[in-house]
């Protein structure tokens, strides 16, 4: 991990209470896909956790919901500010584990992190669909972003405005593949109900609220198969077999 100062870019809405914010600096630390930044937010004791959504070069893309004093705090920062920034965070998706088609799901902001991955699939020669699930069309975002890169794209929305009327999981259901693998971002029940439909291997990018970021505290423990892990180090991504869904 690595700490430094980054210049913001661009801070713009990306969806309804949902922003994107282009940041540059050393970017050195950032392995891949499924990592994320700490936040020093000015004014703020804790720094806020952040997954790293895309990366080109020395920029970073964060993707953020404003859901509270410090994400509003982001949200009012101007291009030119800088921000405190601790990168090379947590253990990312594994690539390596991708089969011969691979189905990435996320969730409302969990789609965040699985456009960088999409670019790593793609730059390894692996094939991979996307499906997604959104409270209504004003909170959707990247659908355009991930049929560039060539892949089948199916949404499903609560209300029915932007593609399928349901969940992710009708919007997996509507997909045309065969998948042999899956890496999964967004809420809790809906990473359990992906896994628990979902009969092949795959991984799950976890939340929980942090203290320390760096595995210190334990603040941030789950349990597993193999006892408690911490979120922010032994995680955010956990396999799907490690998961003990009943006791999270």
């Amino acid at each position: 991990m690595k700490q430094g100062w980054f210049t913001i870019c661009e801070n713009a809405r990306l969806a309804r209470d949902t922003f994107r914010m282009v940041l540059e600096g050393d970017c050195s630390a950032v392995g891949g896909s499924g990592q994320f930044v700490q936040v020093s937010v000015p004014g703020l004791y804790l720094r806020r956790p952040f997954s790293v959504s895309d990366r080109d070069g020395d920029r970073l893309v964060l993707v953020y919901k404003c859901v509270g004093q410090g994400t509003a705090a982001l949200v009012a920062m101007q291009p030119g500010e800088k921000l405190d920034l601790v990168t090379g965070l947590g253990q990312g998706f594994h690539v390596s584990a991708a089969g011969k088609r691979s189905l990435l799901v996320g969730g409302s902001v969990g789609t965040a992190p699985l456009l960088l991955l999409a670019r790593e699939l793609q730059a390894a020669g692996k094939a991979f669909d996307v499906a997604l699930g959104f409270g209504d069309i004003g909170l959707a975002f990247y659908v355009n972003e991930f049929k560039a890169l060539g892949a089948q794209v199916k949404v499903a929305t609560q209300d029915g405005s932007l593609g399928r009327e349901g969940l992710v999981t009708d919007a997996i259901r509507a997909l045309d593949g065969t998948y042999d693998y899956y890496y999964c971002c967004g809420s809790k029940p809906m990473m359990r109900a992906v896994c628990a439909a979902l009969p092949f291997d795959g991984e799950c990018s976890m939340e929980e609220r942090m203290g320390c970021g760096t595995g210190i505290c334990y603040g941030c423990s789950i349990p597993t198969r193999s006892g408690m892990r911490r979120v922010c180090a032994d995680g955010p991504v956990f396999r799907k077999e490690e998961l003990l869904w009943e006791k999270i």
